[in-house]
């Protein structure tokens, strides 16, 4: 073993510091992501001390029609490129070739985009990923597209989220106009559902956050704020909390509903930048009293 090895960089969280010198030693942290995400996100606020609570407002599933999306593998072959979202898009896109018995191959005949640490798993499906833009985000997508010659003649498929039970959010019909505006034709293929949880199941967990039991809710996208809106009755029941967003988009769009948020992520290409922007909120908040 190398000394480089054998020191590892301050900033990494050692697992055996005792929990009460880390930033979110005590805090409770609301985790409205699918239960699919929220696993990983939950696992980057142990690291840094938190206490998540389960609170999924969204869930994401299978398609109850495959009907557009079988109809697009079908003639996946004229495509240019396959511009993915979504890490959920990615899964359920490659489980219905595999349900088909279409072969990898085909897809590898497109260029394929996918956002941040998303492309590891198109990777893994694949062993192929043509573009990962340098922003995380649907305007990344566009930015480095617009780059390219001949963009306007291309056709791309976006698998994309059907929504049930709320408004749709709109992420992904500002990303097809801006790709329209690029003169690109987009076929958007529903690929999985998402839709709103009941939230009769949360009696306890909406109970702690009225009482101000819980220190920050933790929103990673637009769906699990709508739907969240729906299960409390006021403002008053959330007012004590300080709300965290998971990058930009999401933020603007919780401002647009009237939530007032304190903590944005820099990095949000992966749920360990978003932990650490709440630490470091914390860390900040207790250095400056």
């Amino acid at each position: 073993m190398t000394d480089k090895q054998m020191h590892t960089p301050s900033t990494e969280i050692d697992l055996l510091t005792p929990s009460r010198e880390l930033p979110l030693y005590g805090k409770r942290i609301l985790v409205t992501a699918p239960r699919n995400y929220a696993y990983r996100l939950a696992e980057q606020i142990i690291k840094q001390g938190g206490l998540p609570v389960f609170m999924p407002t969204i869930e994401t599933c299978y398609l109850s029609n495959y009907t557009k999306l079988d109809a697009a593998l079908g003639r996946i072959d004229e495509f240019d490129w396959i511009v993915f979202t979504s890490r959920n898009g990615i899964t359920a896109f490659f489980q219905r070739m595999n349900d088909l018995n279409i072969p990898v191959s085909v897809v590898q005949k497109c260029q394929l985009c996918a956002l941040g640490e998303d492309a590891e798993s198109l990777s893994s499906f694949c062993g192929e990923v043509d573009l990962i833009p340098a922003e995380s985000s649907p305007a990344g997508i566009v930015t480095e597209l617009a780059k390219l010659p001949e963009i306007h003649k291309k056709k791309v498929l976006l698998p994309a989220p059907e929504v049930l039970g709320l408004p749709e959010p709109d992420v992904v019909p500002n990303l097809i106009t801006d790709l329209q505006q690029l003169g690109i034709e987009v076929t958007r293929v529903p690929t999985y559902i998402t839709q709103a949880l009941d939230a009769s199941i949360y009696s306890i967990e909406l109970n702690l956050m009225r009482q101000g039991m819980i220190d920050v809710i933790a929103f990673s996208s637009t769906a699990e704020v709508e739907s969240f809106l729906t299960m409390v009755n006021s403002q008053s029941d959330y007012e004590r909390c300080i709300i965290a967003c998971f990058g930009p988009y999401t933020t603007a769009n919780a401002q647009k509903f009237g939530v007032d948020v304190s903590i944005v992520s820099k990095d949000y290409s992966s749920f360990e930048g978003f932990a650490e922007a709440i630490a470091t909120f914390f860390t900040l908040t207790s250095s400056s009293h």
